[in-house]
């Protein structure tokens, strides 16, 4: 799955969202993929966990089984985005204010996500299968300047290469492709994810 063609009022609004926050990250950002990594990364390792602990909580108040394949693929998701944010704060080594934005991106954020996926979860998958989308583009972008030596093809950090099981010779552009590769898996799920409730 490459790109989900928006389809009705709730995809427009989860594409609309997207863009418009694409929009100030390529601002903000520019050519800094590393930078906007550590960033976006913050941001992208809390839907998994909202949508998780909802999932968790639907099931205990319903007490009814069968949430616990989604339950785990979402936290398994958050897991995942925290281990990238790990592995770019390594290669981009954020400063202080970059740190302190990623604190209020963060909480602004949580509290947004919440809030929509507990009202509208449909949305609330849609949105993070776009996201996911754009950081697919973003790596893209990010290798295609690796690769034109704009940016220095460096080793990897070790968490990367464990995380991963990387070779210890990988470097930048391996890391690189690994978490591009993530990326793709967590927009095809969310926008599968989003399909369910066309059904239910």
């Amino acid at each position: 799955m490459e790109h989900y063609k928006p389809r009705g009022i709730s995809d427009r609004i989860a594409w609309l969202f997207t863009k418009t926050m694409r929009f100030f990250a390529d601002t903000f950002f520019q050519k800094r993929y590393g930078h906007r990594a550590v960033v976006l990364e913050t941001v992208a390792g809390v839907p998994g966990m909202v949508a998780g602990m909802w999932t968790h909580l639907t099931s205990l108040r319903k007490m009814q089984t069968g949430y616990g394949p989604k339950i785990r693929t979402l936290l398994s998701e958050a897991e995942n985005e925290r281990m990238h944010l790990m592995t770019f704060i390594e290669i981009a080594k954020p400063n202080a204010f970059e740190r302190l934005l990623v604190l209020i991106a963060q909480a602004i954020f949580w509290n947004l996500f919440f809030v929509i996926y507990v009202f509208f979860p449909r949305t609330a998958h849609r949105i993070v299968g776009y996201f996911e989308e754009e950081a697919v583009y973003s790596y893209t972008e990010y290798l295609r300047e690796i690769d034109t030596g704009k940016i220095p093809n460096t080793p990897a950090p070790q968490i990367a290469i464990d995380y991963w099981k990387l070779s210890q010779d990988a470097t930048l552009r391996d890391v690189v492709i690994a978490v591009r590769e993530d990326e793709a898996k967590h927009r095809d799920v969310n926008h599968q994810f989003a399909d369910e409730y066309d059904h239910i």
